[in-house]
């Protein structure tokens, strides 16, 4: 049972033990010498002198505890968050010696070893990095053969999930809403008409053609579905007429063959991380009350599979309907004019809803920004009952609650750089929180924290930090 306890709770409760256990011994002593001495009239002596023992006792222990805690117990939980980071997050920057300099020869050991597994790690990644190049020149070569096909295509689970989207399927899903890498089908086109055409080709293992309407029922889709040969799940082609991508435009071919894989049909809290989508997203508002100001930006970007989805981000201003502070203008940059003609919170909440749908939601202090959202989803007709996790809470949990939890903090322990331009801007905190999960991801599943269930328990632990820091 104490091994689930954290190494500075276990050594707190080693140094009460030592003083309820000065306390009786001494107790025990002045007992027996007052029994010994046989006069009831030393009794208010003894008393009194228990009770300046008790009193030097517990100030002398909790002196040598606060000692210990700052100078052995923290640094130890620091360097171990450290040396985790390096192994699984493959930061680099050097460990902070000076802090563990009570530690003997631990810190210097631990810094040889994190400095040889550097090496080791920067060889294997230049011959990754070799072999990652060959694959990114075939996969352009790939994507620019497929955009020049003026048919879109995707490809899709069984349970139909978006496993694949060219450039056109994007263009196509974008008529109905942002596309999303894992998103069901049936948040883009009719689930019937889908549904029957995938039972026919189940039965026929043949092309099947069919018409399908999207989801709103404003747009038809004359569709070719392919099954995929021994692989699960089908090819949905588009065939109608697609236009071609300019030579000069992006060219983005999004997939994750894992998703082709159906997923358990686990309780949500009994899934692994690695299983889940988040959408990681932050906003920037008129000011730091959630109860009386408005939101003027909202940024998202989507992580499925452990990686941030390139290409899948979600970036609009938002007309608050209330003048801009000049104060919180200063730090945003984002102005009353800016803002002239933007979506009302209404629209963009729906939007940003849409994005996040089966999805857990991540923000850093989701707190503040959960509450304006939902204070205006009455507004938006939408409910906010997305899983939340909370990125203050997971750098308490890989770094200990004894550290600093502010954004910089945190992306400056993972070696995340935020661009200058982009600090404070609702998508560039989004991205930098986005990469800081995705580094800790891998952490907390070294330490055993393997399933949502696990995380949001020990989350739990920290929940005062959020209290103190709104």
């Amino acid at each position: 049972m104490l091994t689930r306890l954290s190494l500075r709770l276990r050594i707190f409760l080693f140094f009460c033990l030592l003083a309820f256990g000065g306390l009786v011994i001494s107790s025990v002593a002045l007992w027996i010498s007052y029994a010994r001495a046989g006069d009831p009239d030393l009794a208010n002596a003894y008393i009194f002198a228990e009770i300046l023992i008790a009193f030097g006792l517990l100030a002398l222990i909790a002196g040598v505890w606060l000692l210990f805690d700052d100078n052995v117990a923290k640094p130890i939980e620091r360097l171990s968050a450290e040396l985790r980071a390096r192994a699984h997050a493959g930061v680099s920057s050097d460990l902070d010696l000076q802090a563990a300099r009570y530690l003997g020869d631990l810190a210097p050991a631990a810094a040889g070893l994190a400095e040889q597994l550097a090496e080791n790690a920067m060889q294997t990644a230049e011959a990754v990095a070799a072999e990652t190049a060959h694959l990114a020149f075939e996969k352009k070569r790939l994507t620019d053969l497929l955009s020049e096909i003026p048919v879109a295509m995707l490809l899709a689970s069984p349970n139909h999930q978006i496993v694949l989207y060219d450039a056109q399927a994007a263009g196509v899903l974008a008529q109905i809403a942002h596309p999303r890498l894992n998103a069901s089908l049936f948040d883009y086109l009719e689930r019937k008409p889908l549904t029957d055409a995938y039972a026919k080709l189940i039965k026929t293992g043949l092309d099947v053609y069919c018409t399908l309407t999207s989801a709103d029922g404003m747009q038809t889709y004359t569709v070719r579905m392919k099954p995929l040969g021994d692989a699960p799940g089908y090819m949905l082609i588009f065939e109608d007429s697609v236009a071609r991508i300019p030579p000069e435009a992006a060219r983005p071919l999004v997939y994750d063959f894992d998703l082709l894989e159906t997923p358990s049909d686990e309780a949500f809290e009994n899934r692994a991380l690695s299983d889940l989508c988040f959408v990681v997203f932050d906003t920037e508002t008129t000011g730091l009350l959630p109860h009386k100001d408005e939101i003027v930006q909202i940024g998202a970007v989507r992580v499925v599979k452990g990686k941030i989805v390139e290409g899948e981000q979600l970036n609009t201003l938002v007309d608050p309907g209330i003048p801009i502070p000049a104060a919180s203008t200063k730090v945003h940059k984002v102005s009353d004019q800016m803002v002239q003609g933007a979506p009302e919170i209404a629209q963009a909440g729906r939007m940003f809803h849409h994005f996040a749908r089966d999805a857990v939601i991540v923000a850093h202090n989701a707190p503040f920004d959960m509450a304006f959202l939902h204070r205006h989803s009455k507004r938006m007709d939408v409910e906010w009952s997305h899983p939340i996790l909370d990125t203050v809470l997971l750098s308490a949990v890989v770094f200990g609650a004894s550290e600093t939890h502010t954004l910089d903090a945190v992306c400056e322990r993972l070696g995340i750089t935020i661009p200058e331009t982009l600090r404070h801007t609702a998508l560039g905190d989004a991205v930098a929180t986005a990469e800081a999960l995705v580094k800790m991801l891998p952490i907390l599943n070294a330490r055993g924290m393997t399933t949502f269930g696990d995380v949001i328990k020990e989350t739990r632990k920290h929940g005062r930090l959020l209290e103190d820091l709104n």
